[in-house]
């Protein structure tokens, strides 16, 4: 199958804070890649990270806190951003790489965090459009494999599952935490697959 892993940042997790980050990579099960020619990244527009700062989780407050500062002052508007991104979904090379069909989303946090945000943001009728209705989340995987006695404990979080697969500390980037998030599901593949005889 192929997938549209994608990744924001956000100001927290409220149901009214903000994508200040947002990115997406391609990738293909069946060939185990990414396609790192199709990926993209942007930031958009928030306040100033000073008046924000009160308001900030402190987690966020402490980590993203260089990122509100770009979104701020380098970000795109919501609208901005709806355009950029349907660009992006109506290119010849997207299309052709999807075969012209809806796009199945991918992350770590779709449920919880991606999906509410975007359609938020974007609006029910453009994500229906150019969206499957069903998606795949990580996390979920996690908590199937724990379920199933192939992961240890604690395999749902993207940060444990990372350091189990050997793959160092989770970015917190928007761009790389897409495509490691991709890479861990194809990693997740190779070891619990079915085994072709």
């Amino acid at each position: 199958m192929k997938f549209l892993s994608i990744d924001i940042e956000a100001t927290g997790l409220a149901e009214n804070c903000q994508i200040i980050e947002f990115a997406m990579i391609p990738f293909d099960t069946q060939f185990k890649r990414l396609e790192d020619s199709l990926a993209r990244t942007t930031y958009i527009h928030c306040p100033s990270f000073e008046d924000l700062k009160e308001s900030l989780d402190p987690w966020v407050r402490e980590h993203n806190e260089k990122i509100i500062r770009k979104a701020h002052s380098e970000g795109l508007t919501l609208s901005e951003f709806k355009i950029w991104l349907e660009k992006y979904l109506q290119s010849p090379e997207v299309r052709s790489y999807f075969g012209n069909q809806k796009i199945v989303l991918f992350g770590k946090s779709m449920t919880a965090i991606d999906l509410p945000f975007l359609n938020r943001d974007l609006g029910w009728d453009f994500m229906r459009k150019y969206f499957h209705h069903r998606n795949l989340d990580l996390s979920g995987i996690g908590y199937g494999l724990i379920d199933l006695g192939f992961l240890p404990q604690g395999m749902d979080s993207g940060t444990n599952l990372m350091n189990h697969l050997g793959m160092g500390a989770v970015a917190h980037t928007a761009l790389e935490d897409a495509k490691n998030t991709a890479i861990m599901y194809l990693k997740l593949l190779d070891m619990y697959g079915r085994k072709k005889d």
